[in-house]
C-alpha cells in the first residue's frame, strides 16, 4: 500500500451496520470522540434508516442507499455546526441506525384476568394471549422517546411496555364492545383487528411504533366451559336431537356430570352424597366403555355378566357384540338365522370368544332333527281291487 492509499484510508471512513438478528431495533455507530471525516461513506441497507444527532439535536436522516457525506447532502448538520463554506475537517456527530423491519416474535398475555359482564354467567374473568408484530415507523419519535442515550435498543426493552399497553387496550376493548364471553370467544379474529387499532393509537404518536398485526386467543374459566357443555347437552335433550351414538354419549356424560355435581354439592348428603358421586362416576365410565365396545371389533372384552345364576352368552350379531342372552333367546336367534355355528360367543369363565358350534352348552341349538319314521323306505302298494 502506497503513502497516498494510506492517507486516503485515514481520511475516508465507512459507516455501516451489519446486523443478522431480528430483535435489535436501534444501534449507535461507535466513533472515537464522535468524529466523522469529510467524505465518509455511509451505507444504509434495506430495512434500515440512519439518523445523525449533534449535541442532542436531530440532524439529517438517510434511507437505504450509498452516500458520500458532504455539505450538499447534510443541510441540517451544516446548519447545526455552522459550516458556511463547507467542511474540510472532521465533524462530530452521533449516528444511529434504526431497524425498520417488522419484529414478529413479540408474545403478549394478560398478567391478571379481565372481568367481563356476561348476560348468562354474570361476572366472568377471562384471559387472553397471542402474538404482536411491531416495527419502528417514526425513527425521530422512537429516538427521542425510547432510545435516549442507549447505544443498543433490543425488542426486549420495549416488550414489557407493549405488553402493558396491549393488556390495557384489551380491557378497554372488552368494555366498549359489551359482548358476553361466548361472543368474545366466537369472534376472536374480528376482535383481533379491533385490538390492533386500540394499541396502534397508543404507541404510534407516543413511541413512534407501528402495530402490523395482533393475534388473540381468549380463554374462559374451566367452570364456564363445563357449564357451556352442559347447556349444549340440555339443548340436545329438549330438541330431541339424539340420533346417533356420539350424540347419545355426549348427552349421557353431561347428565351424569350434572347428577354428580348436585350430589357432591349437597351439604346434607354427607357420605351418601360421596357414594352417589362415586357410583355415578362408575356408571358413566361403564356407559362409555359399553359404547366403545359396541363400536369396536368383536375381540373387545364384553361387560361382566349381570347375573351368575344362569348361563348367559354374549353373541356376535351383524359384526357387533350383543347380549347377554340365555339359551331360550339364543334358540330364537338360531331359528330366524341371526346366529349360526360360526357366530362368535362368550360367557363368564371362557378364555375368549369362540364359535357357537364349538361350545358344548350351545351344540344342541344346532343339532339337526332326526328323519321322520319311514322316511326313505318304499311306500306300500295299494290294496288290490275286490273281484266281482
Amino acid at each position: 500500500m502506497g503513502l497516498m492509499d494510506k492517507l486516503r484510508g485515514e481520511l475516508v471512513d465507512i459507516i455501516e451496520w451489519i446486523d443478522d438478528s431480528r430483535s435489535t431495533l436501534a444501534w449507535r455507530f461507535p466513533r472515537y470522540n464522535n468524529e466523522i471525516k469529510n467524505g465518509a461513506q455511509l451505507i444504509v441497507r434495506e430495512g434500515q434508516e440512519a439518523v445523525f444527532v449533534y449535541r442532542g439535536q436531530l440532524g439529517d436522516r438517510f434511507g437505504p442507499g450509498h452516500y458520500e457525506l458532504s455539505t450538499e447532502n447534510m443541510p441540517i448538520m451544516s446548519t447545526l455546526q455552522g459550516w458556511k463554506h463547507g467542511f474540510n475537517s472532521p465533524f462530530r456527530s452521533e449516528v444511529y441506525f434504526i431497524n425498520t423491519r417488522p419484529v414478529t416474535d413479540l408474545r403478549w398475555g394478560t398478567a391478571n384476568p379481565v372481568t367481563v359482564r356476561d348476560p348468562d354467567f354474570r361476572m366472568v374473568q377471562v384471559r387472553a394471549n397471542g402474538l404482536c408484530v411491531v416495527r419502528v415507523e417514526d425513527p425521530t419519535i422512537f429516538l427521542r422517546e425510547v432510545i435516549g442515550t442507549d447505544s443498543v435498543v433490543d425488542i426486549s426493552e420495549v416488550s414489557e411496555l407493549l405488553r402493558r399497553v396491549i393488556t390495557l387496550a384489551f380491557s378497554d376493548m372488552v368494555m366498549e364492545t359489551k359482548l358476553g364471553v361466548i361472543d368474545l370467544q366466537g369472534r376472536q379474529v374480528e376482535l383481533s383487528d379491533k385490538l390492533r387499532d386500540f394499541v396502534a393509537e397508543r404507541v404510534d404518536d407516543e413511541y413512534g411504533l407501528a402495530i402490523e398485526s395482533i393475534t388473540m386467543n381468549i380463554s374462559l374459566p374451566e367452570e364456564i366451559t363445563q357449564a357451556m357443555t352442559r347447556g349444549v347437552a340440555r339443548g340436545v335433550e329438549e330438541s330431541g336431537w339424539v340420533n346417533n351414538l356420539g350424540d347419545m354419549q355426549r348427552y349421557q356424560q353431561a347428565k351424569a356430570a350434572d347428577a354428580m355435581t348436585t350430589a357432591a354439592g349437597n351439604p346434607n348428603g354427607g357420605a351418601m352424597g360421596q357414594m352417589m358421586g362415586a357410583g355415578m362416576g362408575f356408571g358413566m365410565g361403564s356407559q362409555m366403555a359399553g359404547a366403545m365396545g359396541q363400536a369396536a371389533a368383536p375381540a373387545a372384552a364384553p361387560p361382566p355378566l349381570p347375573s351368575a345364576q344362569a348361563a348367559a352368552y354374549h353373541v356376535e350379531i351383524n359384526g357387533a357384540a350383543a347380549g347377554p342372552y340365555d339359551l331360550a333367546q339364543l334358540q330364537g336367534f338360531v331359528g330366524n338365522g341371526q346366529v349360526s355355528r360360526e357366530s362368535l360367543v362368550w360367557t363368564n369363565g371362557m378364555a375368549g370368544w369362540a364359535k357357537a358350534g364349538e361350545v358344548d352348552d350351545l351344540a344342541g341349538l344346532f343339532a339337526a332333527p332326526p328323519p321322520l319314521p319311514g322316511a326313505g323306505a318304499t311306500p306300500p302298494a295299494p290294496p288290490a281291487a275286490p273281484q266281482q
